[in-house]
């Protein structure tokens, strides 16, 4: 944060969300949340923030990022991603600025009268369907390892088991962190923060 920043109370977080696209930049000023998409500009006092979202959202170059979706009054969405990329290859990581941003914009909000719903994680349905799949697929996958034990295939039991073994860290870690659930300003769920 730059001194002219802090004189002024503002709290700024910036990022590329994909290779191509356009830089986004936010600000927490004392007027309400600023942002800024490519040359597209907005303003949202924080009394009229509708909802935050925050949730954790692994992707293919970056296996380790979190997303806040910010709705506005109006309807209009803002997603601020952890991670940004910085060249053709490289995506950075930015765990420690999206906290402290991210934090910050809760705490404004719930000053400013906390009439924003705060969710966390999936939502229910989609969780629910996901978790449904995941318990026919480790059923499915225990039937396997069983009837590889029953004809004495050794090697196709050692692998079944080491390719549930990563499943379930994989997948399990997601959908744990991405249990569904609502907080308040100032209680931010841990697993949805880096």
């Amino acid at each position: 944060m730059s001194s002219d920043e802090v004189a002024h109370g503002a709290t700024s977080y910036a990022f590329k969300p994909s290779l191509a696209g356009a830089a986004r930049r936010f600000d927490l000023t004392e007027a309400g949340l600023a942002w800024q998409v490519g040359a597209r500009r907005g303003l949202w006092p924080y009394a009229a923030i509708a909802a935050v979202q925050l949730s954790y959202r692994p992707v293919s170059m970056q296996p380790r990022q979190f997303r806040a979706d910010i709705v506005g009054g109006d309807g209009q969405r803002q997603v601020v991603l952890s991670t940004s990329w910085k060249g053709f290859a490289l995506v950075e990581t930015q765990d420690e600025a999206y906290r402290r941003f991210i934090l910050e914009l809760h705490r404004r909000i719930a000053a400013a009268g906390d009439r924003a719903a705060f969710h966390g994680g999936m939502r229910p349905i989609p969780y629910a369907l996901a978790a449904g799949v995941l318990g026919l697929v480790a059923m499915v996958m225990a039937a396997l390892v069983a009837r590889a034990l029953a004809t004495d295939a050794w090697a196709g039991a050692l692998f079944l088991l080491a390719l549930g073994a990563v499943f379930v860290w994989q997948i399990g870690g997601f959908m744990r962190r991405n249990k569904p659930c609502r907080y308040t300003a100032d209680a931010l769920p841990p697993q949805l923060l880096p």
